[in-house]
């Protein structure tokens, strides 16, 4: 039987749900956004682990204003 493995971006496993760690280090490696795309781009791929980050739509606010 598996006990982990990646659905949907995600690492499942018998501890529950993680942070596919590939994932990250993609953010990670984004350049800095220098406009309003950038940041839009950076918004999308961090808002996909929103449910990892806590107040996250506290943090991105003003990202988005």
């Amino acid at each position: 039987m598996v006990t982990e493995g990646i659905v949907l971006g995600h690492k499942v496993s018998t501890k529950g749900i993680e942070v596919d760690r590939a994932k990250i280090e993609v953010i990670e490696k984004l350049p800095p956004p220098v406009n309003v795309k950038g940041i839009r781009s950076f918004l999308g791929h961090a808002g996909f682990y929103r449910r990892f980050i806590k107040d996250f739509s506290k943090i991105a606010k003003p990202l988005s204003n």
